[in-house]
């Protein structure tokens, strides 16, 4: 059982490049991805720890443990932790590495209290909040020998924030399949089946445009979609450089586009 997780308010900030502003209370606290941070009031101090802080009982051991696992996910071992030490209100502000929108997720109204994001795709959250890696073995035993893919799992009872390209699309399916571009999927419900599938015939695959794999989600839950991942982001702008074949906004990370 997770910790209660802070009470913090927030406002998103912006259109097409959106930032969130968390408003602290004394002694509330928010953390975040290194990096994130955009700016804040005078009375909010940071601090660098090894782990999200959502077990404050854990031992030194537990927090290696829970921290090294991030590293799996090409996340740093430590996480910065922003909390409130003046008076009345104060605010800090958050976006993501590049051009995109933020989504407020209240977890305590999520399935299982938890949500599955692409591992880049966690921005910032109420402390109290667990950001751990979850491992899909269903997808790697069918395509990747059994070693499945990583992805992020954010628990708890209260807000985590995740940032995504271009626009964001939020669907709710009912008993239904959707059938996705692997690197717009950025985050779902647990309740739902998410499995990839080649997409087509050989000749689709190489001249379609399509890609080879696409995301196949069943069942009931919600899952939300972004309209640019960071790959295609960097195939427009610099379609023959060297960085074209980056997958940082994907699912799946690097291997499923290669």
């Amino acid at each position: 059982m997770h910790s209660q997780s802070h009470e913090v308010d927030y406002k998103i900030l912006g259109d097409g490049v959106q930032l969130v502003e968390i408003e602290l209370d004394p002694q509330e606290t928010v953390i975040a991805e290194a990096g994130a941070m955009v700016y804040m009031d005078d009375s909010i101090h940071f601090d660098t720890k090894m782990g999200d802080g959502s077990n404050p009982n854990e031992g030194f051991l537990g927090k290696l443990m829970s921290a090294g696992s991030r590293i799996f996910t090409g996340e740093s071992l430590f996480m910065t932790h922003f909390t409130h030490q003046g008076q009345g209100k104060a605010h800090v502000a958050f976006a993501g590495p590049y051009p995109g929108t933020v989504i407020a997720l209240d977890l305590k109204n999520h399935y299982n209290n938890e949500v599955i994001v692409q591992k880049d795709g966690f921005l910032c959250a109420a402390k109290g909040t667990k950001v751990s890696i979850t491992l899909n073995k269903k997808i790697g035993s069918g395509l990747l020998g059994g070693e499945g893919f990583i992805l992020q799992k954010l628990s708890g009872n209260g807000l985590a924030f995740v940032h995504a390209g271009g626009t964001v699309i939020e669907k709710q399916l009912n008993n239904e399949t959707l059938k996705v571009d692997t690197g717009c999927v950025v985050a779902y419900e647990s309740s739902l089946d998410f499995d990839i599938q080649t997409s087509g015939g050989i000749k689709s695959m190489l001249f379609g445009g399509e890609g080879i794999f696409l995301a196949t989600l069943r069942g009931t839950g919600k899952v939300w979609l972004q309209s640019m991942p960071i790959r295609k982001l960097i195939q427009a702008i610099a379609p023959y450089s060297k960085n074209s074949r980056k997958e940082g906004g994907s699912l799946l990370g690097e291997f499923l586009e290669r």
